[in-house]
């Protein structure tokens, strides 16, 4: 359903003539799930005559795109014409897949947003990444789990309790592990012309510098040290968790991402304002008319209220017509455009 609609709104979208596109570039070990794409503005970017990335590039600031798909759907392409609206505005955009349920469980996802900020340091000078100005986009599950890294990232309490239930949860089952890769080189150089078309089918796996079995005393998360997310944009996303209250549709969803199917415990992990924290950065809150998870961007809000944590709430409408979930993503609709201005500007206001 998802992708059938997502098609029919991206159909005959192409890459803007004023983007640069570097695609395919391998972030983990994961094959096609840890893939992604850098976007650019032609204007500030080199190129050399070969039609190659330079390698020294004008930094940029930088968004990363979280995408949505309801924890067990998408990738990076549903995401590239939304993506390289907002490098269009004058930043370098990181738009990547992660690994989904119900094949790979929660926190898997979480390994692998973390290694995409990890990539986003190691190979800033190469890729022209600002990381003094980094900035992230997150749209319902993804803005969940972008949420969740953030929490994970300001507060080591959570990051204890996440572990316990690796320990405890995953590695006490005989056919479930936390499918972690370490050692990866992150720091491939790829040669890929822009506006190269994607590559899925012809992915290989990442190179390894100790390719072993992961014992669990090393299946942890151990987040980024001294990552700084500036400011945020969260749109249309799910954000607290009651299990006799949430309907059997999400509950059906919800139960594919975790190894015990979404018990209280596991609902609790994926809960932001049950940890949400003063250190949150600022957020652009973001719904609308037609969006079903509408009521959870007000919670949010009332909870980085009571926290002091800066906020703008924007609820979009246009006239007579509902605009849906994340509908800021249909780049055919005017108001789409403006949701999208209106979050970059958010963005501005905290750049150094």
């Amino acid at each position: 359903m998802f992708e059938a609609s997502d098609k029919k709104r991206d159909a005959g979208l192409t890459t803007p003539e004023d983007i640069v596109r570097f695609d395919d570039i391998k972030y983990g070990g994961y094959g096609r799930w840890n893939l992604l794409d850098v976007y650019r503005p032609k204007k500030e970017t080199v190129i050399n005559m070969d039609d190659h990335i330079n390698g020294s590039q004008k930094k940029l600031p930088v968004i990363v795109s979280v995408h949505g798909g309801g924890w067990v759907y998408g990738d990076k392409d549903v995401y590239q014409h939304y993506c390289m609206s907002l490098a269009s505005r004058g930043f370098a955009v990181v738009n990547y897949t992660y690994r989904l349920a119900p094949e790979d469980k929660f926190p898997a996802s979480l390994y692998d947003t973390d290694a995409v900020f990890r990539w986003i340091y190691e190979n800033a000078d190469y890729y022209g990444l600002d990381t003094d100005n980094v900035y992230a986009v997150g749209d319902s599950a993804g803005a969940n789990l972008l949420a969740i890294y953030i929490n994970l990232i300001n507060d080591s309490s959570y990051v204890e309790k996440l572990n316990n239930y690796i320990y405890t949860e995953i590695n006490k089952k005989p056919d479930i592990k936390p499918d972690i890769k370490t050692d990866i080189k992150t720091d491939i150089k790829p040669d890929i012309k822009p506006g190269t078309p994607l590559l899925n089918e012809s992915v290989v796996e990442a190179d390894y510098i100790n390719d072993k079995d992961i014992n669990d005393n090393d299946a942890v998360f151990k987040p980024q040290e001294n990552i700084k997310i500036k400011a945020v944009a969260l749109n249309c996303g799910k954000y607290s968790f009651e299990v006799e209250k949430e309907n059997k549709g999400l509950k059906d969803i919800v139960n594919f991402l975790f190894v015990n199917d979404g018990t209280a415990e596991e609902l609790d992990l994926i809960d932001v304002i049950a940890h949400a924290c003063e250190k949150f950065p600022p957020a652009f809150i973001m719904t609308a008319t037609g969006d079903f998870l509408l009521k959870e961007a007000g919670k949010l809000c009332r909870r980085f209220e009571e926290l002091g944590v800066p906020f703008e709430y924007h609820f979009y409408s246009e006239g007579d017509n509902p605009l849906g979930h994340v509908f800021h993503c249909n780049m055919r609709l005017y108001i789409a455009h403006v949701c999208n201005d209106e979050e970059c500007s958010f963005f501005r206001k905290y750049m150094r």
